[in-house]
């Protein structure tokens, strides 16, 4: 047997126990990564000003952790205490109002009122109350999963930082790439986590910012339920009616009429309208100004948007980052083949 057969066998059999090995972590470990590449500018950023790579990889790792884990980890704690506390009658007054409005819809719902007779069955406290806990519950599991799983990211954004030139160089010398292949995969790779990274952070932030100030003025907390906006406006088209509706219906079983529909139609005229559809595009426009200095994706806004909705729906909440990720890196490789395909054309030797 050849010594490379041999070396070829040794491989695939380390291989196989490293995947093995290391299964678990698979989705942390390119969660991490991708992070890593949508940050990279960062990176250099504070390596400039800190003249130091480990510097540099702990101070983006704190930024990392502060802006995007920890709002969503106090949002997570704090609902499960609330969901673990809550009052039954609250549930009740919620309760009846929705019977109320069945029974009796106004005119313009009229039409609606024979298809949610039988709801009226399905519709009682000990129903309501049952499946809150059961949520609490879920919940609550749900946010030990994801403080372990934010954990490790962390540590792997860290080490992807700190090691991931050395990592790039030794792939390049593994895979054989010309450097201009490598170089155009990883700036397309790059630029495309880029803009989908900091247009996730800045709408989101500003999104629940919009909406936790409103609600604040209501009495209730602007902080939590801004970070929970901010959250749920990750999910396209129905985003935000995850927040503003409940809202609604619960201000109008407390007889707050006014309050109901100054809340509704704050959240889709301001947000919706004004903030999503017209101040949005400024935003990314002005991250790719300011921090991508003009370096944009080719990649199509639009194919960037159905790729975070297919990774939501493919992977969950990671897969506002995954769906993109994978996108962009097969669109680069069918531009890989396309430049190979014409260099063959050209020199005629394929």
């Amino acid at each position: 047997m050849r010594t490379q057969y041999f070396i070829a066998i040794l491989f695939a059999v380390s291989l196989y126990w490293m995947y093995l090995l290391y299964a678990p972590f698979l989705m942390v470990i390119t969660i991490a990564a991708l992070l890593a590449v949508s940050t990279s500018n960062l990176q250099d950023y504070f390596e400039k000003r800190l003249h130091s790579k480990l510097g540099a990889a702990i101070l983006s790792s704190l930024l990392l952790a502060t802006l995007f884990f920890a709002p969503l980890g106090y949002f997570l704690t704090n609902l499960t205490l609330k969901l673990n506390h809550l009052n039954p009658d609250t549930l009740k007054n919620v309760e009846l109002y929705i019977k109320h409005l069945i029974e009796n819809p106004p005119q313009y719902l009229l039409f609606l009122k024979p298809y949610f007779a039988d709801s009226l069955q399905d519709i009682n406290i000990n129903t309501l109350t049952a499946n809150a806990l059961s949520i609490a519950g879920k919940i609550g599991a749900f946010s030990a999963g994801f403080v372990k799983n934010a954990f490790l990211v962390i540590v792997f954004y860290f080490f992807a930082n700190y090691n991931g030139a050395a990592m790039v160089r030794f792939l390049k010398r593994i895979v054989q790439m010309s450097n201009e292949d490598s170089e155009l995969l990883i700036r397309e790779l790059s630029s495309v986590m880029s803009v989908v990274f900091y247009s996730i952070i800045a709408t989101a932030m500003f999104e629940g910012a919009l909406f936790g100030i409103a609600i604040s003025f209501m009495g209730y907390n602007g902080l939590l339920f801004g970070i929970m906006y901010g959250f749920a406006s990750l999910v396209p088209v129905v985003g935000g009616v995850l927040m503003w509706l409940p809202f609604m219906i619960y201000e109008f079983s407390l007889g707050h009429n006014g309050s109901a529909i100054f809340i509704a139609l704050y959240s889709i005229i301001v947000i919706s309208i004004i903030a999503d559809t017209f101040i949005k595009p400024l935003i990314i426009r002005e991250i790719n100004m300011r921090v991508l200095k003009n370096e944009v994706s080719s990649m199509n806004e639009l194919v960037i948007f159905f790729a975070i909705i297919a990774g939501l729906t493919t992977f969950g909440f990671w897969g506002m980052i995954l769906g993109p990720a994978i996108t962009a890196f097969f669109l680069t490789i069918l531009k890989l083949f396309e430049a190979r395909s014409r260099e063959c054309e050209r020199t005629k030797e394929c």
